[in-house]
C-alpha cells in the first residue's frame, strides 16, 4: 500500500504539467495567428505634378503603391488645388510675385502628404502653351520666369524633380495616357482581379482630345495605318505593353488664341472701329485696345496698320455666320500627305472611342451637351447664341462676364474644330465621351505624367508577413497536435485511479 501511493500521486503532477502545455499551446496559437494576419502596414509614395497653363495653374497629388505593377506605378489622384490668379507666363514681367502664387497650394501638400515621406516625394513642374508662346517672344523671359519657379519649388521639403515647357506631342500624349489608365485599356489589374483570366495583347485604346487656352491635341493609336510624319509619332511602353501613338498639338488654336485670330481676321470688315460680331449674343458690346490682339506670336504684329487704335465690338448672335468666320481661320487648301486635319498636319484616319476633357468638357457641360447628338447640339448653339445678352446674364449671374460672353464663340469653335478641323461626322460623333472626371481623378495630361515618370521610380520589395505560409502551416499544425496530443494524455490520465480517489486501492 505505501509502495503504490507516490506512484498513483504522480499522476495529479502529470495533469499539472499537460493543464501547463495546454496553456502555453493556446497562447502559441494565438500569438502565431495574431502575428501573421495582422494589417500590414501601407507601403505608400507620392508624387506632385504641377500643371502650369496658359491661363492657370493646377497642383495634383497623386500616390501609388511601392510594389509597382509591370514596372509602372498604379497611381491614382488624392488631391487637386488651383492656384489663383493667371498661369505663370502672366508673370513674366512680375517674377518676384510667381513664388507666392504657387506657394498658396504647395502649402497644402505638406499637410495633405505625411511628414515622414516629404523627402521621398518628387515635385515636377510642366509649363505648357502658355509657356511656350513666351519662349517664342523671349527665351530669356521665359527662363527667367522658370528660373523662380524652381527657386519656390526648391525651398519645400520636397524631392524637385524639375520645371521644364513639355511639347505639345508631350501634353497630348500623356492625356492619351490618362484617358486610358482611368479607363482600363492598359490592363492593370488590382490585386483583387489577379484571380481573374488575364488577356493576352493590349486592348483597343481610346483617342484623347484635349484643349487649352493655347493650344489643342489631338493623339490616338492609329490602327493598320502608317503614321507618315514622324514628328507625330511617340512610343510608350506601359504595364508591359508597347503603343505607337499618333499626336499632333496645334499651338494658337486653343479657344483663347483661337478667338483673337477670329478677331483678327475679321477687323477689316469693322468700319470706323466697329465690329458686328456674329459670335457673341445680341445686345452685347465691348470695347478692345488693338494692341491686346497682338501681344502674342500667334499673331504678326502690324496693328499700325489700322486706323484706329480700339475696336469696338457688337454682338449679333449668328451661329451660322460665327461657324463660317471661325472655318477662316483653318486652312483646308494644303497638304502634303495622304490626309490632312489642318495647315498641312497630317492625321491618320479617325479610329474609335475618343475622350474629350479640359475646355472641350468644361464648355459643352456648361452648354448641357455632353451627351447630345451631333444634330442637337447645333440646334442647341442656334438657339444659345441667338440669345439676347441681357437675358444670358439673369440666367446666370454667378458666372463671369468674361467667360459667359465668349460660350457661343467657344461652342461654335469646337464644332467647327471637331467638323472641319479634324474631320468627326454626325456618325461618328457618338465616339466622343467629353469627360472632366473618371472616378476620382481629373481627365487632363497631369497623370498620365506621373504615370510615365513613375517607371523611373524604383519599385521596393512588397511587405511580407513575419512568417511564410509554409512556416505558417507547420506551426498551426504543430501547435494544434500538441493540443490534441495533451487533451488525449490528460483524459487517459484522469480515467485511471488516482490519489484523487479518496479510498482506492
Amino acid at each position: 500500500m505505501e509502495d503504490t501511493k507516490p506512484k498513483r500521486c504522480g499522476y495529479k503532477n502529470i495533469l499539472v504539467i499537460l493543464g501547463f502545455l495546454f496553456f502555453l499551446a493556446v497562447i502559441a496559437l494565438i500569438t502565431v495567428g495574431l502575428t501573421q494576419n495582422k494589417p500590414l502596414p501601407k507601403n505608400v509614395k507620392y508624387g506632385i505634378v504641377l500643371d502650369a497653363g496658359s491661363s492657370h495653374t493646377n497642383m495634383y497629388i497623386y500616390n501609388w503603391p511601392a510594389e509597382k505593377e509591370n514596372d509602372t506605378g498604379v497611381v491614382q489622384q488624392v488631391k487637386m488645388c488651383k492656384v489663383e490668379g493667371p498661369g505663370i507666363s502672366g508673370y513674366a514681367h512680375n517674377v518676384e510675385a510667381v513664388g507666392f502664387y504657387i506657394n498658396q497650394c504647395m502649402d497644402k501638400a505638406k499637410q495633405v502628404i505625411p511628414k515622414e515621406q516629404h523627402q521621398q516625394t518628387p515635385v515636377y513642374l510642366g509649363a505648357t502653351a502658355g509657356m511656350r508662346l513666351l519662349r517664342m517672344e523671349s527665351s530669356d523671359l521665359a527662363e527667367k520666369v522658370l528660373k523662380f519657379v524652381k527657386q519656390s519649388l526648391t525651398s519645400y521639403p520636397f524631392d524637385f524633380q524639375g520645371a521644364r515647357i513639355i511639347t505639345g506631342q508631350e501634353e497630348g500624349a500623356y492625356g492619351w495616357i490618362t484617358i486610358n489608365y482611368l479607363l482600363g485599356k492598359f490592363n492593370q489589374t488590382s490585386s483583387w482581379l489577379r484571380i481573374l483570366p488575364g488577356r493576352d495583347g493590349p486592348q483597343e485604346t481610346s483617342g484623347a482630345l484635349d484643349l487649352g487656352g493655347a493650344s489643342t491635341q489631338i493623339t490616338f493609336v492609329p490602327q493598320d495605318e502608317q503614321i507618315e510624319s514622324q514628328g507625330n509619332s511617340l512610343h510608350f511602353r506601359l504595364y508591359g505593353k508597347s503603343y505607337d501613338v499618333y499626336t499632333h498639338s496645334f499651338l494658337c488654336y486653343g479657344k483663347d488664341q483661337a478667338l483673337r485670330l477670329k478677331l483678327v481676321s475679321n477687323i477689316q470688315d469693322a468700319k470706323d472701329g466697329l465690329l458686328r460680331d456674329p459670335c457673341f449674343h445680341p445686345g452685347y458690346e465691348k470695347d478692345v485696345n488693338i494692341s491686346e490682339f497682338f501681344n502674342t506670336p500667334c499673331i504678326t504684329k502690324d496693328e499700325e496698320s489700322f486706323p484706329f487704335q480700339k475696336l469696338q465690338i457688337h454682338g449679333t448672335g449668328n451661329y451660322n455666320v460665327c461657324l463660317e468666320s471661325i472655318h477662316k481661320i483653318f486652312n483646308t487648301t494644303y497638304c502634303p500627305y495622304s490626309r490632312c486635319s489642318f495647315n498641312g498636319v497630317f492625321l491618320p484616319s479617325l479610329q474609335g472611342n475618343f475622350g474629350a476633357f479640359s475646355a472641350f468638357y468644361f464648355v459643352m457641360d456648361f452648354l448641357n451637351l455632353t451627351d447630345s447628338s451631333l444634330e442637337m447640339v447645333i440646334s442647341k448653339m442656334q438657339t444659345f447664341c441667338s440669345q439676347p445678352w441681357n437675358e444670358v446674364k439673369a440666367q446666370f449671374p454667378d458666372i463671369k462676364e468674361k467667360y459667359l460672353s465668349e460660350y457661343c464663340f467657344s461652342g461654335t469653335y469646337i464644332l467647327a474644330l471637331l467638323q472641319q478641323g479634324y474631320g468627326f461626322t454626325k456618325h461618328n460623333w457618338k465616339h466622343i465621351n467629353f469627360m472632366g472626371k473618371i472616378g476620382e481623378s481629373d481627365a487632363g495630361w497631369t497623370l498620365g505624367y506621373m504615370l510615365n515618370l513613375t517607371n523611373m521610380i524604383p519599385a521596393e520589395q512588397p511587405l511580407y508577413p513575419p512568417f511564410s505560409y509554409s512556416t505558417y502551416v507547420f506551426l498551426m499544425v504543430l501547435f494544434s497536435l500538441i493540443l490534441a496530443a495533451v487533451f488525449l494524455i490528460g483524459w487517459l490520465v484522469f480515467r485511471k485511479p488516482s490519489c484523487l480517489r479518496k479510498g482506492a486501492v
